[in-house]
């Protein structure tokens, strides 16, 4: 039998859906209005007719970016960056935040002070691009050439990230190792046999961040990427906004879309690959920050 709510109870969760509802539409709606600017007519856009839905409904926003070879080009770079800087930040990272959940690592106190040392304060943008052009040059010394390794490698550092998994293995409880050790399993095995089954939900949790940041990454690989062909999928759409936005360079626009609907179609097609990921791992997400955030 349901307990009747009481009045005050009943009051809080009249308020609280209304503010998670009208804080859902004002996340929705960008995105809605994204979709419907990409797909309606120049003058409906130019003259700010498009509030919710389309008018003057039209595709060819979307054939022209489909049709750019670029568009294509910096779609797989950024899906290249994502894939490997999520496997090789996480690698390490797993790896990094292992050893520090360690009583036994030598120094242990004091290299989890300067990885949360490095969260407090930090050495500056102009410190750090100095620091990834002498990174650039090593690459370029052993044969690597690849800009987009760079971005991979030299910009995989990520302290959050290590501490929640650290957090996470250290509530694997001790008994579980020991009997994996008693059993014969090397160090290796303890951690992929037990470790990592056991902290999927944060392991999870840690590669979702990881790979949000590298497909959205945008400033350091501009500012690190020369080659036009190497730039990623959220530069190459700065770079057509710049364009876009250059009224000489559009003087002679007369398509029957507006510049801007390109914008909107190439915003939402950046998109869809995170909607299509985020709902299988979001059951992991809550599980995940706070198996990792909190310490016994």
């Amino acid at each position: 039998m349901k307990r009747k709510l009481e009045t005050s109870e009943l009051i809080f969760k009249i308020i609280s859906y209304l503010f998670l509802t009208m804080f859902s539409i004002m996340c929705l709606y960008p995105f809605v209005y994204a979709i419907s600017a990409a797909i309606s007519g120049r003058t409906a856009v130019e003259y700010s007719q498009v509030v919710l839905f389309p008018k003057q409904i039209q595709f060819e926003a979307f054939s022209r970016m489909f049709n750019n070879n670029m568009f294509w080009n910096s779609y797989s770079n950024t899906l290249f960056i994502t894939l490997y800087g999520t496997i090789f930040a996480l690698l390490y990272s797993i790896l990094g935040a292992y050893a520090l959940s360690k009583k036994r690592l030598l120094f242990r106190k004091a290299l989890n002070f300067f990885l949360v040392f490095t969260m407090w304060f930090s050495a500056g943008i102009v410190p750090q691009y100095l620091n990834y052009l002498s990174t650039k040059k090593v690459f370029n010394g052993i044969g690597i050439t690849d800009d987009k390794w760079l971005v991979i490698i030299a910009m995989g550092m990520a302290a959050m990230n290590i501490i929640l998994l650290r957090n996470a293995f250290e509530n694997v409880p001790s008994e579980i190792e020991e009997a994996a050790i008693v059993d014969g399993a090397t160090e290796f095995q303890v951690l992929s046999k037990v470790y990592i089954p056991m902290s999927k939900s944060t392991i999870a949790t840690v590669a979702l961040f990881f790979g949000i940041s590298r497909w959205n990454g945008y400033f350091w690989a501009r500012q690190m990427i020369s080659n036009s062909n190497e730039h990623p999928l959220m530069v190459f759409i700065r770079l057509l906004l710049e364009e876009y936005t250059d009224a000489e360079a559009m003087a002679g626009w007369n398509y029957s879309y507006a510049s801007d609907s390109v914008i909107y179609a190439l915003i939402v097609c950046s998109i869809v690959p995170i909607l299509i990921i985020y709902p299988f791992i979001q059951k992991y997400f809550a599980k995940g920050v706070n198996m990792g955030g909190v310490k016994e």
